[in-house]
């Protein structure tokens, strides 16, 4: 019986490939970890993967901006190959550096396809320093993403990063991410309420934590799914009587099992 291939991306500076790897794997998934240079070569070739998956780092030691410089490695030399790739049906993650490289690369919000124009980005934390912690996030009701099928209502996930502010100059953007259900994860507390730092890390404008495209198809956010595969990632599993099985692993599982209707 033929896998779901999942092509994990990396190249100078990625830091979460082996932990998206392994998450991949866990759900069932042929994983392979390809420099974006044997893409660009054509050594290898996007269409041969169901996923594609860029995972958390700092991309080029996030010169310039966050993700700037891969985001723009993938609009001007492979943007031919990745719209393909999304015509074909087939499924996009973006996690932490994943998702502010695919944002930047005008692959998200995807209102209309791959966007010339960037609509929205990962700005400086609020808070002007690097936020690491665990926080809550809610599963926006109603939300068209492949990635978050029938996952908890509140799931609890870590952050790292110093620009995780999602946010737009145009509130026409966050209406419609709202309205046409691809705002998928808002950050909330403990009680699954909308409020503000430390539980918004970041200060992301209407506590947007992760979006998806109009087709539900490409996903990024910015906690780590990766991180929380299993109740002993959590950092209070000697007190608590937890799942074995971490909050993250769901989104993986999801893409792996929808991906399985792409197979020949």
């Amino acid at each position: 019986m033929k896998k779901v291939k999942v092509l994990v991306l990396r190249t100078a500076g990625t830091n979460c490939n082996y932990e998206t790897d392994y998450a991949f794997q866990l759900a069932g998934a042929d994983v392979e970890q390809v420099h974006i240079n044997r893409l660009i070569k054509g050594e290898k070739e996007l269409s041969s993967y169901q996923i594609l998956a860029l995972p958390g780092g700092f991309a080029y030691g996030d010169d310039i901006a966050a993700g700037k410089i891969l985001a723009n490695e993938l609009k001007y030399k492979l943007r031919d190959s990745i719209e393909k790739f999304i015509a074909d049906g087939k499924l996009m993650i973006g996690i932490c550096n994943g998702f502010q490289v695919m944002v930047k690369a005008g692959l998200l919000p995807g209102f209309n396809g791959i966007s010339d124009i960037q609509e929205a980005t990962l700005y400086n934390n609020d808070s002007g320093k690097f936020e690491c912690r665990w926080v809550y996030l809610k599963a926006v009701e109603n939300n068209k993403c492949v990635f978050t099928k029938n996952i908890k209502q509140l799931v609890y996930l870590p952050v790292a990063h110093g620009e995780g502010k999602f946010t737009t100059i145009d509130e026409g953007v966050l209406d419609k991410l709202e309205s046409e259900g691809q705002a998928v994860f808002k950050y909330v507390d403990a009680d699954g309420n909308l409020t503000g730092y430390p539980w918004n890390p970041n200060g992301s404008d209407r506590n947007i934590a992760g979006i998806c495209d109009a087709t539900g198809r490409i996903f990024g956010m910015m906690p780590h799914p990766e991180r929380h595969i299993s109740k002993y990632n959590h950092p209070r599993w000697t007190r608590e009587n937890l799942d074995e099985e971490g909050d993250g692993l769901a989104i993986f599982r999801n893409a792996v099992e929808y991906a399985k209707g792409l197979l020949d």
